[in-house]
This record gives structure tokens, sequence and C-alpha cells, in this order.
């Protein structure tokens, strides 16, 4: 494997790993970085094999970064909370949820 391709796909690789990320770049841990940047720069190891598996590893990151993408546009209920939920169905069909009696 060339240079230039082990090049392409640790940037790919970093870039599909930061905009999958939840947490900010200061906050992340640099040891994934730095074991990602060792792996890739061990000339022996690098063989179509590797390339692959990275290559898979950039599409199941991109994929899941748009799966995430489209179940927060296409099911607005799935991060509320159980209570937040039963009103929002009950709120779609038209009807309130009761209020709890509070002595």
């Amino acid at each position: 494997m060339s240079a230039t391709t082990s090049t392409r796909l640790y940037r790919n690789l970093l870039r599909e790993l930061s905009k999958s990320s939840i947490f900010s770049r200061s906050a992340r841990n640099p040891i994934i970085t730095a074991n990602l940047r060792a792996a890739l720069s061990n000339r022996a190891v690098q063989d179509s094999t590797q390339c692959n598996d990275l290559e898979s590893a950039i599409a199941f990151l991109s994929a899941d970064r748009l799966y995430k993408g489209l179940l927060e546009r296409y099911s607005p209920l799935h991060d509320l909370s159980e209570e937040e939920r039963i009103k929002a169905t009950a709120r779609r069909v038209g009807l309130d949820t009761p209020e709890e009696y509070k002595p």
C-alpha cells in the first residue's frame, strides 16, 4: 500500500471519527488518534486486507452518522423519556393525558 493511500485512509478515518463524535475536539481521547497513527505508520503490516478493513470502518462510521441523522429527523420520539413519549403520542392522536392528582 502506498504512502498516499495510507495518508488518505488515515485522514478519512479521522474525519469520520470527528464528525460522528459526540464530544468536542478537546474532550476526545487523544489515545485513539495516536493508536491510529501508530498503526498506519508501521509499513510492515499494511496490506490489502488492512486497507479493506479501514475502508469498511470508514463506510461504517459514515453510515452510522447518516442513520443517526435520519432517526432524529423521521422519528421525533426516539430520544424522549417514557412520560414525554406517552404525552407526545396522545397529542398526536388528538388526546391529552390527564393531569395527575397531587394532594
